[in-house]
């Protein structure tokens, strides 16, 4: 009994000390990353105000946004979001922080199926974690406020719920019935498009579904039947406390509407293929990563087949599905890392040339870092001589020279000769990621920076003034101006007009391609909105500029941002 103990204390020291690294890591550059400025439109700002939406208007049922209701998404992240707003308050503090303890806890999953997978390669569950963390896109895309990391964490549960650990040689067929609830709760039925391939599959893969196949389909049946009476716990509810318009959004469309002849997002089936490379830098730019994934051979291991299928057929799947984005692939990359991991360590078992020679080292990567370091050098230099005539570029020139040191010093880093290769280049891409994300805020971000404008807005709101938006709102000034009021979609021409003559007080919001000296002179509020700009109107203004009529002088001057001698302001003639 005291052997048993001991042996268990010294399991869970050895679990302790493999996060000792990664795991703080990980926190700490996420942590700085994510604060450095406040949630960016779109994907952000409009979670954000589905759960203040909610929140403000003791909806939790439902969803909502701009006071209509929100089939796009189910509620679980809304509800975590509400759990902390009732501790804490309403903030935007809360919601970041969950997204950085997501991400934490997707690396312990990834870690822990890994273990469960290769219990004989104790390299391959140290090395998942750091492959996985280094991602660039999956850490960036970790920063939004948004579904498929958390939809990513169900996933990674039930995968380890699939696979038997030392100690139960069974799958927990209750955990992956809840795994798959909540789930299907974060973002759908999308969530059995990650999950049902491994379970069906799993002969392939697993020994005990091999030998109790009537079990394992039937037990899995009933787990899937389970997570789907999770889901249905919700849904019933809120179709019965809903419109017919909800109803068909939630259960039909935003489903089918994606998979044939998608309403958005419509791409071809080759679209994932270039963006695979997107999503697995900076490693597909590491030699020695290629030689390890073409060195694999026949018979593969049960655990690399597990992580087979689970990425090849989600990844084939998502390929026929006409509605494509990039992050819908996000629960993936935990199997995408344990692939890489699982062959890193075939590689280094075998102990040759390939494991070993200088010629398939980080020298690529570095050559990248030095390369952007040189660019970031060399921008305030071609600002200087008039050669940049992107604005993106020119706004990045003023703060771009530290960001060039920081990028030497990763690409000195990934040259360094000697053991932890590995971890040197998930390390050095994690820190570059995290650099290019504070690059953006500090020279891009004012093109995002919500708050000026939703602070005139709530006060316009206060004022009991109508506000309106041409062309389609997204959410991104509700939760920054705490609105509870919708705001009304205009069109150009004669819905313009009709408008701002029934609300003289209006204010109307527009979305220029280019601003012209009129904006600058009558507008309330001007900014750059992303790739255009942002104009915010007194709607008797601007419908008289609709006319060709000059509309009176403004009692106050035009708010310009960032600021007034920004220098694109400069050029408008």
């Amino acid at each position: 009994m005291i052997l048993s103990l001991t042996d268990a204390s010294f399991a869970r020291l050895e679990r302790l000390r493999a996060l000792a690294w990664w795991l703080p890591l990980y926190l700490l550059v996420a942590s700085i990353a994510i604060f450095v400025q406040p949630p960016i439109p779109l994907h952000s700002t409009r979670a954000l105000a589905v759960a203040w939406d909610m929140w403000a208007h003791h909806q939790f049922l439902v969803p909502h946004i701009n006071g209509t209701p929100y089939a796009q998404k189910a509620p679980l992240l809304f509800w975590m979001i509400h759990a902390g707003w009732a501790v804490f308050g309403v903030n935007d503090l809360w919601p970041r922080a969950l997204m950085v303890l997501i991400g934490a806890s997707q690396l312990v999953l990834a870690q822990a199926l890994a273990r469960r997978l290769f219990p004989e390669h104790a390299w391959v569950a140290r090395s998942t974690p750091w492959l996985l963390l280094g991602l660039t896109y999956g850490f960036l895309y970790g920063l939004q406020i948004m579904y498929d990391g958390l939809l990513a964490l169900w996933v990674l549960a039930a995968m380890l719920c699939l696979v038997p650990g030392t100690r139960r040689s069974r799958p927990n067929w209750i955990g992956f019935a809840i795994a798959i609830g909540l789930g299907l709760l974060t973002k759908g039925p999308v969530m059995l498009v990650h999950t049902l391939p491994v379970w069906l599959l799993a002969p392939w893969w697993s020994g005990h579904a091999r030998e109790h196949r009537v079990r394992w389909y039937g037990f899995g049946l009933a787990a899937l039947v389970g997570g789907c009476a999770i889901l249905a716990a919700w849904v019933v509810p809120a179709v019965l406390a809903s419109t017919d318009a909800y109803t068909h959004n939630l259960l039909f469309k935003q489903t089918s509407g994606r998979v044939v002849d998608a309403f958005i997002h419509q791409r071809p089936f080759w679209w994932y293929l270039p963006w695979a490379a997107v999503l697995l830098f900076p490693f597909i730019a590491w030699p020695r990563m290629w030689a390890a994934v073409l060195s694999l051979r026949r018979p593969l291991a049960p655990g690399l087949r597990m992580a087979l299928a689970w990425l090849v057929p989600a990844f084939l799947i998502f390929s026929a599905f006409s509605g494509k984005q990039s992050y819908y692939l996000i629960p993936e990359l935990p199997a995408a890392a344990i692939v890489m991991a699982a062959a890193l360590a075939t590689l280094r078992a075998r102990d040759g040339w390939a494991a070993r020679s200088a010629w398939l080292g980080g020298w690529l990567l570095a050559l990248g870092s030095f390369a952007v370091a040189a660019l970031l050098f060399a921008l305030p230099l071609l600002a200087d001589g008039g050669h940049l005539h992107g604005h993106w570029l020119r706004d990045f020139a003023p703060v771009s020279a530290p960001f060039g040191v920081l990028y030497l010093l990763l690409g000195v880093l990934l040259l360094l000769p000697g053991r932890g290769k590995l971890r040197r280049i998930a390390a050095a891409s994690l820190i570059g990621s995290a650099a290019a994300y504070a690059l953006f805020a500090t020279a891009l971000y004012p093109a995002f920076d919500m708050r000026p404008a939703s602070k005139l807005l709530a006060q316009a709101e206060s004022q009991g003034r109508a506000i309106g938006n041409l062309g389609i709102y997204d959410g991104q000034f509700e939760f920054m101006g705490r609105m509870t009021h919708p705001i009304e979609r205009l069109y150009e021409g004669q819905v313009l007009q009709h408008w701002a003559l029934q609300h003289p007080r209006g204010l109307v919001i527009a979305y220029p391609e280019h601003i012209v000296p009129a904006d600058l002179r009558y507008a309330r509020l001007v900014q750059p909105y992303r790739g255009t700009w942002m104009v915010i109107w007194d709607a008797p203004a601007l419908a008289a500029l609709r006319r060709g009529q000059q509309p009176p002088e403004p009692q106050t001057p035009t708010l310009l941002l960032p600021a007034p001698d920004y220098w694109r302001y400069l050029q408008v003639h």
